[in-house]
């Protein structure tokens, strides 16, 4: 029997009532926390926190390599300050000694300390830093929400699902022997996807997922992915944390006072989005700690 993998689910900002610490991704943290293996044991140990205070080292990030984690979801929901050089270096380290990363943000700037991390870091792209190479990719993609500047790719409403396409060769976290075509068809949709893509020269990254907007209709990528190499090892970079949030899952479940979108419900009306949601999230689980 297996050891079970030991999963940290991080944010980026300290415990605030009214923001998108920790407690807003329970629904996450019980679905790994339920999977079990063919022998019924449990496949993950799950620890969920919120960062310590900001403007000096996290004691957890920051020793990060020193744990017994063997991958880490990083929620950067900070608007820039979240992540300080110590933290990096530590989650840096953890990646070179193998471990698996999952590191995601959402629109404009909101997350953008991730920008610091090396070659992870380099996916994401934000408004006022490290922005989309293409410059005709810098439009406003949401006209209903005017104070959120691009990138804020509009996949649907918080509480409605997308369907998303496979890029190239289908990658193993889309796998999904229940659907027809044997992958992943749905994810959770959201207003202000960010923008993620392949860092330019790091050829163990490459996109493969995207979505479409329901405004302009207009590609944007949803997820890269970097394959595990000797000096380090998998990660995924996402577009945004609100794949992975309970509000996203189920809107009855709320969200923080400043959002005003009304949300959709077709996540929790059309059975096959969340089951593709919860297939997505096990499987990326399972890639990352290196196992299938």
């Amino acid at each position: 029997m297996s050891k079970p993998i030991s999963i940290l689910l991080q944010t980026t900002i300290p415990r605030l009532e009214d923001d998108w610490h920790i407690e807003r991704f329970s629904l996450l943290r019980s679905f790994l926390a339920g999977l079990t293996g063919d022998d019924g044991a449990p496949l993950f140990t799950v620890t969920a926190r919120d960062r310590a205070a900001p403007g000096q080292p996290d004691p957890v990030m920051s020793t990060l390599d020193d744990s017994h984690f063997q991958e880490m979801w990083l929620f950067a929901v900070d608007t820039g300050d979240g992540l300080t050089g110590e933290d990096c270096a530590g989650i840096s380290r953890f990646r070179e000694r193998g471990g698996g990363l999952m590191i995601t943000r959402d629109h404009m700037d909101l997350g953008s300390s991730v920008c610091t991390l090396g070659g992870v870091g380099a996916a994401h792209y934000f408004h006022s830093r490290n922005p989309e190479p293409d410059p005709a990719r810098h439009r406003i993609d949401d006209p209903y929400t005017h104070e959120i500047l691009w990138p804020n790719y509009h996949s649907g409403a918080n509480g409605d699902y997308q369907e998303i396409q496979a890029v190239g060769a289908p990658h193993p976290v889309l796998s999904d022997p229940a659907a027809p075509e044997g992958l992943i068809r749905y994810l959770p949709a959201h207003p202000h996807e960010g923008a993620v893509g392949a860092p330019k020269g790091d050829t163990s990254a490459r996109v493969i997922a995207t979505g479409r907007s329901r405004v302009s209709g207009v590609t944007f990528n949803l997820a890269v992915a970097f394959e595990p190499l000797d000096a380090g090892g998998p990660a995924i970079a996402e577009s945004t944390f609100h794949h992975f949030a309970d509000y996203n899952w189920d809107p009855a479940m709320g969200a923080p006072s400043f959002v005003d979108e009304p949300p959709g419900n077709g996540i929790t009306t059309f059975a096959p989005a969340r089951r593709s949601t919860e297939r997505y999230v096990r499987n990326v689980a399972m890639w990352l700690a290196s196992r299938r």
